[in-house]
């Protein structure tokens, strides 16, 4: 921090750095007007409601002179950092005069508290608490410039000066008072460059911070872009290589030939379930609206284990067991059956033949529970953390040489956080898994 403590940011970030620390220096002013007329306005009240035997009122006069010309100084600056608050958050610059009139609002403070200890004592050296207290608020509250803090100082230590001669003080208070301003003023200069520092360098790391998440908002973007466009532009390709090879097929062929169209289509299968996902993932990052409705979940769930048991693919018995019945959530069908498709299709890639798949629906709280059992081979506890994320290398390989692409669970993540619900995980190696999806209940 100390790097500022003798100049002034430079470089690309000081006209902004300037902007920002010239609003927040309008909205000190404002706020300290508002103070400094409360606290003038008590006194006042004190002043009216104690006797003058208790209050010694009639002993500092000038007390009752200043006390009305601060709460409508206090109301001044309270007016008039309205409206350049106004002005600059409406034009999103500083100027000239915004700075002016905060250089101006602290030299009054400050002179005000010199004056209130002149007032209050005969040596002001003896009473310089609201010198000081003025001097500190000032450093605190308004950012300042290094040339505008210098001038400050010269401009404060020549009143303290005047005052001193008004006052008629002798040679000797004037150098002991002198002394005590210079020390007073050394403070405030290191307290005005120390909170120069600290908002400089607090600034500039939130500047970096929102610049990086644009940056990073930005490459998402491509990324998603450049993802949709080339899974796109894949699918012509392989459907025609798909085609070709289901024309070959109605032609007599050999076993060694149709070994190989077999191998070409299901090439073209895994290439087809890859570039879904892609497309997939894609939508997911980029899409804005998100419609659902009204769906009653145990039909739902029950007409895809349906589609799983005419595709013939697997063996496996697929059973539904619901302990509530309706069960209604806000469901957007066609992602959701993404996800029960997702979620049944890796228990059936990761059990062997025969091996029972369970799909519980059940109720906890004001939640419905959609749990996917599986008795398969189970996820290593050191791969759960990861297998929500994109491209992770938890994606395996399944009993029947399944490849995977590492997205399939990260979409459904991304899915059923779409319907405000979380989706859990519960595995243990050799004993299959259990995927527990958590979505809140439609009451409406």
């Amino acid at each position: 921090m100390d790097k500022y403590l003798f100049k002034d940011l430079t470089g690309k970030h000081k006209n902004a750095y300037r902007d920002y620390y010239t609003r927040e220096n309008l909205s000190s002013v404002r706020v300290g007007a508002i103070i400094f007329l409360v606290l003038n306005v008590v006194i006042r009240a004190l002043y009216l409601i104690f006797p003058l035997s208790l209050t010694k009122a009639e002993n500092f006069p000038e007390f009752d002179i200043t006390n009305w010309v601060f709460m409508g100084s206090a109301l001044f600056f309270y007016i008039i950092s309205n409206f350049l608050i106004d002005e600059i958050n409406k034009n999103k610059k500083a100027t000239a005069i915004m700075s002016l009139f905060v250089f101006t609002f602290a030299l009054y403070i400050i002179l005000c508290g010199m004056f209130s200890s002149f007032i209050a004592t005969a040596n002001p050296r003896n009473a310089l608490v609201l010198y000081l207290i003025s001097l500190t608020v000032i450093g605190v509250l308004c950012v300042f410039e290094y040339y505008e803090t210098i001038i400050l100082i010269i401009a404060v230590e020549l009143m303290f000066t005047s005052l001193l001669i008004h006052a008629h003080t002798d040679p000797t208070e004037m150098i002991y008072n002198q002394m005590v301003s210079v020390i007073l003023l050394g403070g405030f200069y290191w307290i005005s460059r120390y909170f120069f520092s600290y908002k400089a360098n607090y600034w500039m790391h939130v500047n970096e911070i929102r610049e990086k998440n644009l940056e990073i908002a930005k490459a998402s973007d491509f990324k998603s872009q450049l993802l949709g466009t080339v899974a796109h532009d894949l699918r012509n390709p392989i459907a025609a290589v798909e085609t070709l090879a289901m024309m070959m097929e109605m032609e007599e062929i050999n076993a060694d030939t149709q070994d190989t169209l077999n191998l070409m289509k299901a090439s073209c299968i895994r290439a087809r379930t890859i570039i879904d996902d892609l497309l997939e993932s894609a939508r997911n990052d980029n899409s804005g609206e998100f419609i659902t409705i009204k769906t009653e979940l145990n039909a739902l769930v029950q007409q895809n284990i349906d589609v799983w048991k005419l595709q013939n693919e697997a063996k496996n018995a697929i059973e539904l067991i619901s302990s509530i019945n309706p069960a209604y959530a806000q469901i957007n069908h066609e992602k959701f059956t993404r996800v029960l498709d997702n979620l049944i299709g890796n228990a059936l890639k990761f059990s062997k033949e025969k091996s029972k798949i369970e799909v519980f629906i059940n109720k906890r709280n004001q939640n419905i529970i959609i749990e996917i059992k599986d008795r398969g081979l189970g996820i290593p506890k050191d791969m759960l953390p990861i297998i929500f994320t994109p491209f992770s290398k938890a994606g395996r390989t399944g009993l029947k040489g399944e490849q995977s692409t590492g997205l399939g669970l990260s979409i459904v993540k991304q899915i059923i956080e779409k319907h405000n619900g979380k989706i859990e995980v519960e595995s243990e190696v050799g004993k299959g898994s259990t995927f527990r999806v958590v979505l809140p209940e439609s009451r409406d």
